[in-house]
C-alpha cells in the first residue's frame, strides 16, 4: 500500500480536481490497526443521530484545521483525540494521501494514513456529536457479501460497505475502497449490487458553518 501511495494521484480517489486555491483546509485520520484475533482493521466513528448535518453517518475522525495546527497531521491527530480520546503517542503517521475537494461544503480534505502501534480503548468524548466508535476488520470490509454500491437521492452512485451494523458510504467509503485496492486486499464482489440510500436525516446536507468534514460523495 505504501509503495502505491508513493505515486498516488488525486484521480485515484476522485474524479473531481482539487482547486489550486480556496477551500477550507481539513484532515481526517485513516487509522489502521491489528486485532490479534481478527487481523487488520480501520477505525471509524458514527455521528450522532441528532446532528443537523450528516446525522448517523460513519466517518473517519477528523475536521477543519485550526490556526494553531502545524499541518494536516496535527489536525487529524487533534480531532481524533477530541472526538474519540485517541492518544497521539499511540499512532505512527505513515503518509498523507492526496488532498481531496468536497464541493458541497468547499472542504479540501487531507486523509492522513497512520498505524496504531499501541492500541488502547477509545470512546465518544462528545456523545452529542459522536454516537459510536468501531474498529472495522479488513476481512469484513472485503467480504463480497458486505460490499455494494449505494444510490444517493441526487442520482450519484458510489461504493459502500455494510459492516457491523454500519452502512459506510460517501467520502469515507471511497477512500477505504481505494486503499483496499492499493493494499492488495480486494476480493471480487458483485458491482451490479446497487441499493438506494433512504432520504433520511442521515443523508448529508451542505455543512457550511460546521467544523465537521461533510461526507457528501466525491467520486
Amino acid at each position: 500500500m505504501l509503495d502505491r501511495l508513493g505515486t498516488a494521484r488525486t484521480e485515484d480517489f476522485t474524479r473531481l480536481a482539487t482547486p489550486e486555491r480556496g477551500g477550507r483546509e481539513s484532515a481526517v485520520l485513516v487509522l489502521l490497526g491489528e486485532d490479534p484475533g481478527a487481523g487488520p482493521d480501520v477505525l471509524v466513528l458514527q455521528r450522532a443521530a441528532t446532528l443537523r448535518n450528516h446525522a448517523g453517518q460513519p466517518a473517519f475522525p477528523g475536521g477543519a484545521a485550526d490556526p494553531e495546527d502545524a499541518d494536516a497531521r496535527a489536525t487529524a491527530l487533534r480531532e481524533a483525540n477530541e472526538e474519540v480520546g485517541l492518544d497521539p503517542a499511540s499512532v505512527t503517521v505513515l503518509a498523507e494521501l492526496p488532498r481531496l475537494w468536497i464541493p458541497v461544503s468547499d472542504f479540501v480534505v487531507t486523509p492522513v494514513l497512520a498505524w496504531w502501534h499501541d492500541p488502547h480503548p477509545v470512546h465518544p468524548r462528545e456523545p452529542a456529536e459522536v454516537a459510536h466508535v468501531a474498529r472495522l476488520p479488513v476481512a469484513e470490509l472485503v467480504d463480497p457479501d458486505n460490499r455494494m454500491q449505494v444510490r444517493h437521492p441526487s442520482g450519484w452512485v458510489g461504493p459502500a460497505f455494510s459492516v457491523r451494523g454500519m452502512l459506510v458510504w460517501g467520502f469515507t467509503a471511497g477512500v477505504i475502497a481505494t486503499l483496499l485496492e492499493m493494499g492488495g486486499w480486494n476480493r471480487p464482489w458483485p458491482r451490479g449490487r446497487v441499493v438506494d440510500l433512504p432520504p433520511t436525516r442521515a443523508t448529508p446536507a451542505p455543512s457550511a458553518g460546521t467544523d465537521e468534514v461533510d461526507e457528501t460523495p466525491v467520486r
